[in-house]
């Protein structure tokens, strides 16, 4: 059976930082859908980071400290329930569907540990990442390749961009329409792809590395190139 065929989650963050070993979680969208892309159940989560939400951030994602701290949940009753359902998510092997997915699940290890939770680690799981996929089949690219720009670039709606709720739904969009584009390489078996992604991510960093070091003063260049967690 292909992945297309099952139930698939959706999984999004908006945090306080790009450094996944200080980010924050300060909401998270972790969304279950039937085959045809219905919304089955959707769990949505607002923390108090226990940190100062840098103004860059709030500006991207909307939600300031004052804000969080009035409305967010604990965070380590954020990353419990979060871990815990994505947890159950894998052991009942329903893919998730997450946009740059190596920020987002090496977040949440490093929040897990933080928090004492589980030695950072998840359940074995599918994880399907639409930005290493696009990258597969389209690897050369004028011009951006974030979430927005792919999404407008293949008609997919994303009228709130940066919030958790929106991305997760758009980036099972955007990975719809990249499958039905590209049927002969994607559209298989979830557990297939997943083990074909590590592959390709790592390539992919690869390839980026090389580049790199090719432009003045980035000779030593290191792109990070584990897929779907960077420990």
């Amino acid at each position: 059976m292909t992945w297309m065929n099952g139930l698939r989650a959706t999984f999004d963050l908006e945090t306080t930082g790009v450094d996944v070993t200080t980010a924050r979680i300060v909401t998270a969208s972790l969304i279950l859908l039937d085959p045809q892309g219905n919304v089955v159940r959707r769990g949505e989560w607002l923390a108090d980071p226990g940190v100062e939400i840098p103004a860059g951030a709030a500006a991207v994602h909307g939600i300031t400290t004052e804000y969080a701290r009035e409305h967010g949940r604990p965070a380590r009753e954020v990353v419990w329930e979060l871990a815990g359902a994505i947890g159950a998510l894998n052991l009942d092997g329903v893919p998730i569907i997450a946009f740059n997915a190596a920020y987002d699940f090496s977040v949440l290890h490093h929040e897990m540990l933080r928090h004492n939770i589980a030695n950072g680690e998840l359940p074995p799981g599918v994880v399907l990442d639409p930005y290493v996929l696009h990258k597969h089949v389209i690897p050369r690219k004028r011009g951006k390749r974030t979430l927005e720009v792919l999404a407008a670039e293949y008609g997919v709606s994303l009228e709130n961009a940066h919030t958790s709720a929106d991305d997760a739904l758009a980036a099972e969009r955007l990975l719809v329409k990249l499958t039905e584009q590209f049927p002969e390489v994607l559209n298989v078996d979830a557990r297939q792809l997943h083990e074909q992604q590590i592959q390709w991510a790592a390539e992919q960093a690869a390839s980026f590395q090389a580049w790199l070091r090719t432009q003045p003063g980035k000779e030593s260049e290191v792109i990070d190139g584990r897929w779907p967690v960077r420990r």
